[in-house]
């Protein structure tokens, strides 16, 4: 397998021009305003995920949780997040791209009104677990349906939207619990200003289940269900005419070669793709970035800053996950897609050891917090939006639902092994003394160099390549 470019040698390469500009007559503003529409399902996905970092140290006390009661509370949703990535998945190819999107809206209706008025932590859990049904099916549906709307030469940046709308998401909510917690004293927020925390995402949700109505099904699925005039419409919207006719025989031409079964997953040639999609997306999760997205709080609390300075540098975490998906997305097509991975493995690999350093040592100097901003922007600038463009990019058309679902199911279960496990190590001395404070920090450092090995040896570069190009390369193999 090639460990350069997806070109390979020149004479084994994909076929030329597919990474070139179409001609006029194709709308990106039209591209642009359906893509933001689809990653307002991605906002929520970050509003959701990142809203119990507010919430957990007022839960804690109101529900009186021990350090498993409280991982349990703040990774519960990553159940259903499996669950629902999972279940999209596969309705994703039966029902098409956008109703699963509907579907998602409606849950985080219902969750956002759920969990803002639980009576004890067994409902609290329930309506979560439904939220995260919603966040899962959000999470491969979004990019998904992105790439398949975009043209080649762009996908990579609007894909990435969906990253900043997750990180907008994530912002978003950090200022809204900060205004929150700054509304009441402590025994108010403890009672009821972390329901109200909860309860704002019905705003967003409501938004969005509005707004899908408005866009269309993606020309790649209208294709595999011999929908193909509808497809053709939408493609010379996107593309202009003469690039539209170009791409409508590169997709017929390409579903015509496949099945439409999970059988096709564990095809020579299909396997290998499935089995990079489930590292990338794992290793997303192991190299530890939502011990700081959910107990951001909680960690700057130790580093002494009170209750509404640690809301506060939580929103600084948010900003520059913020910035830097911005930079992510305007390089990811001009640099490519492997040189941002390793970069920013590297970058977190390297603040993570310095964080390690600091816990295991008892330091907790102001200085640690500019390396947990570091580990953000290195995440924020490459393995958050470049993981989830690589897996809307490598699965062939008719199973892309399929296989991104796997590959989602496995992020989130490593999601979950993550959060549940961190306040454990952190709070428990059974990992060599003194020495158990820094080894979380250190376990994920390490797979920040995996991270670094398997991108290098496996990940083939795919900037400005069809879909279409990238599911032939790996047919080749």
């Amino acid at each position: 397998m090639s460990n350069s470019s997806l070109d390979g040698d020149p004479s084994a390469g994909l076929a030329t021009g597919y990474g070139a500009p179409g001609p006029a007559g194709g709308s990106v503003l039209y591209m642009t305003l359906v893509s933001l529409v689809a990653a307002l399902g991605g906002m929520l996905f970050g509003y959701d995920t990142a809203v119990i970092s507010g919430a957990i140290d007022f839960m804690e006390a109101h529900f009186d949780l021990s350090a498993v009661g409280k991982g349990w509370a703040a990774s519960c949703t990553l159940l259903g997040c499996g669950l629902g990535a999972g279940l999209a998945g596969g309705l994703s190819d039966r029902w098409g791209r956008r109703k699963v999107l509907l579907l998602a809206a409606v849950l985080f209706v219902v969750s956002a009104v759920g969990t803002a008025l639980p009576r004890n932590l067994t409902q609290f859990v329930s309506f979560r677990i439904i939220c995260g049904l919603a966040v899962g099916a959000a999470s491969i549906t979004s990019p998904m349906y992105i790439a398949e709307m975009s043209p080649a030469r762009i996908r990579g940046r609007m894909v990435s939207v969906n990253q900043f709308a997750i990180v907008s998401g994530m912002l978003l909510v950090y200022f809204v619990n900060y205004y929150i917690a700054r509304h009441g004293e402590a025994a108010w927020n403890e009672a009821t200003g972390w329901r109200w925390m909860f309860g704002s995402e019905a705003a967003p949700a409501v938004l969005l289940l509005a707004l899908l109505f408005l866009v269309p099904e993606t020309p790649r699925f209208l294709v595999a269900k011999d929908r193909a005039q509808e497809a053709l419409g939408i493609l010379r919207r996107v593309n202009g005419a003469a690039a539209a006719e170009q791409e409508m025989r590169e997709i017929t031409e390409t579903i015509g070669r496949e099945g439409a079964t999970l059988s096709e997953l564990v095809k020579p040639g299909v396997r290998v793709v499935l089995a990079l999609g489930v590292a990338l997306a794992v290793l997303q999760q192991v190299t530890g970035i939502n011990v700081f997205l959910y107990y951001a709080p909680d960690l700057f609390q130790k580093l002494g800053a009170g209750s509404d300075a640690a809301l506060l540098q939580t929103v600084a975490v948010g900003a520059v996950n913020l910035l830097f998906t911005i930079v992510a997305i305007w390089t990811v097509d001009r640099l490519g897609r492997k040189p941002l991975m390793m970069l920013g493995s590297l970058g977190m690999g390297i603040c993570l050891v310095a964080i390690g350093l600091a816990a295991w040592l008892q330091k907790t100097q102001v200085w640690v917090l500019a390396f947990i901003l570091g580990y953000i922007a290195s995440f924020a600038l490459a393995v958050g939006p470049v993981t989830w463009v690589i897996l809307s990019e490598i699965f062939p058309t008719r199973i892309r639902g399929r296989g991104m679902a796997v590959a989602t199911v496995c992020l989130w279960t490593a999601n979950f092994v993550v959060s549940q496990t961190f306040p454990m190590m952190d709070h428990n001395a059974w990992l060599l003394e003194r020495f158990h404070h820094g080894f979380p920090f250190f376990l994920y450092a390490g797979f920040c160099v995996v991270t670094i090995v398997v991108v290098w040896r496996w990940v083939p570069e795919t900037k400005g390549q069809s879909l279409e190009a990238i599911e032939n390369y790996w047919l080749r193999r």
